[in-house]
């Protein structure tokens, strides 16, 4: 008798999981080696996740490096041979779309969300990480895991399905509320409440707002009169100084009095002529392109930049500014390594470029300091590529990082 061709056999397509294209063998790795001093800091976030109930001792021949102040386990190797979840996030401007004519808002921040939801018996040993004082696995669910963002996203839709587009929008663990009347506001935020209770998920009433006529939400100021870009977000631009020889030749088409300074022997003059080109630039990067909504089905590219005076960065989509972004650097971070500053100015596909050429290696290297693996963790989530850009020509983050920060 010849052969059927597996696809064919209903029973063999109703057990998928009894043939993998390949034997998915435990994976263990060897400890980071920490400061003595990060040791005792590490033995306390264990003893409280411990007394919460959040991990418990473990054998499992799964292993994977912790070392950080957070408890930030390194499960790169676990989400490399991790089935993806592409449960989506929510469009943002879909969600400002449901806002119009609401006048009173209320804003629910959960307490450590990622760590409410349970993780399935089965899978509990997957998530187990060796430190000094033994081998532990998590019971709930854990930072640094890669399908964490998409479930915890399923799960908040599910608790709210009957009252989202109605009265509450949803963001991963932001939770809007918003009223057309300050009357019926209340019996909303009941119905909100009630949810999170019957669903044993928790709130931290620090974070929480209520009753607002305007709330920031997502980087935006919503309120009755409509949604505007929130000012810190573009306050990067708005307090640039007089600029510096270094970025000014790829403003020079737009900012033409400026080019002149870039020519041999021509003294650094800053004219009234050239002080109005570099207003009208200003003018330029803070209207139209910051006010440009996300699309999250395509991808993003971050333009990024660290020097002595700060961080800047900018995230663009198909050319077009979605936010800037610079901060000054803190003193503990002056003393981070040569590559450690470009880091710090880093869920869709996302392109980095970034004037640091190693930082193409970071999610490859096998050393990394106790910093890195907190960006490490903390960027876990998105689908980033990192490519290295000149610093000449990475002008406008280049820019953001030299500005001079209060």
């Amino acid at each position: 008798m010849e052969a059927k061709p597996t696809e064919g056999i209903r029973v063999v397509c109703e057990y998928p999981d009894v043939f993998p294209d390949e034997l998915p063998a435990p994976i263990a790795k060897r400890q980071y080696r920490v400061a003595p001093k990060e040791q005792g800091l590490i033995k306390e976030n264990i003893d409280e996740l411990l007394g919460k109930g959040f991990i418990r001792p473990s054998s499992s021949p799964w292993a994977f490096p912790d070392g950080t102040r957070r408890m930030c386990v390194d499960y790169r190797s676990l989400n490399d041979v991790t089935i993806k979840n592409k449960y989506p996030l929510p469009r943002i401007d879909d969600l400002f779309d449901r806002l119009q004519g609401a006048c009173v808002f209320s804003k629910i921040d959960l307490r450590s969300g990622y760590h409410q939801p349970k993780i399935r018996p089965s899978d509990i040993p997957k998530t187990a990480f060796i430190t000094r004082f033994g081998l532990y696995e998590y019971t709930v669910m854990s930072f640094g895991l890669t399908n964490a963002l998409a479930y915890f996203m399923n799960l908040m839709n599910k608790v709210f399905m009957e009252y989202l587009d109605k009265f509450v929008v949803v963001f991963i663990d932001d939770i809007l509320i918003y009223s057309k009347m300050e009357e019926e506001h209340e019996e909303h935020l009941r119905l909100v409440l009630q949810k999170l209770r019957d669903h044993k998920l928790y709130a931290k009433l620090s974070k929480c707002e209520f009753w607002l006529d305007q709330v920031p939400f997502l980087g935006h100021i919503v309120s009755k009169g409509g949604i505007m870009v929130d000012p810190g977000k573009i306050g990067g631009v708005m307090d640039w100084k007089v600029p510096k020889l270094r970025f000014i030749e790829s403003f020079s088409r737009i900012a033409k009095p400026m080019t002149s300074l870039l020519e041999k022997g021509v003294p650094f003059n800053w004219t009234k002529e050239r002080q109005a080109a570099f207003d009208e630039l200003k003018k330029r990067l803070t209207t139209a392109p910051v006010l440009t909504l996300p699309d999250l089905t395509k991808s993003f590219t971050v333009y990024c930049d660290a020097s002595k005076e700060g961080l800047g960065c900018v995230l663009m989509q198909e050319g077009k500014v979605i936010a800037y972004a610079s901060r000054r650097l803190r003193k503990h971070e002056l003393l981070c390594m040569l590559e450690d500053p470009e880091a710090l100015s880093f869920g869709n596909k996302c392109e980095i470029y970034t004037d640091h050429k190693s930082l193409k290696y970071i999610f490859t290297q096998n050393e990394l300091n106790m910093r890195q693996r907190r960006w490490l963790e903390l960027i876990k989530d998105y689908d980033l590529e990192i490519h290295y850009h000149p610093g000449k020509a990475n002008v406008v983050a280049d820019a953001l990082s030299e500005k001079k920060l209060c």
